[in-house]
């Protein structure tokens, strides 16, 4: 093996273990990143993160996945629902 191949082995390996990562990750505002947001020290927020929890962790019917948050989008016409919730939906209260 040649220094080449084994630094594009070494690049691969690390890409592929950063997506493995990214892709168990919780999405920002679902129950389980709300659980993880709360562990995380304040100061350590981002504004993003800041945003993100006062929108979706505060009240129940708002965390992305919880049993009132589907339930709001039950009694939501399909015909309002955006694009981004149409995923989430089938990610958080249908495959459950």
């Amino acid at each position: 093996m040649t220094v080449t191949q084994i630094r594009k082995g070494f690049y691969g390996l690390v890409i592929g273990t950063a997506l493995l990562l990214t892709g168990c990750a919780d999405k920002p505002g679902s129950e389980g990143w709300c659980e993880a947001q709360r562990a995380i020290p304040k100061g350590e927020w981002t504004r993003d993160d800041t945003k993100t929890y006062a929108t979706h962790c505060i009240f129940d019917n708002t965390t992305i996945g919880s049993d009132a948050w589907c339930k709001n989008l039950d009694e939501t016409p399909k015909g309002k629902w955006t694009t981004e919730e149409v995923a989430q939906y089938g990610q958080y209260c249908v495959v459950k």
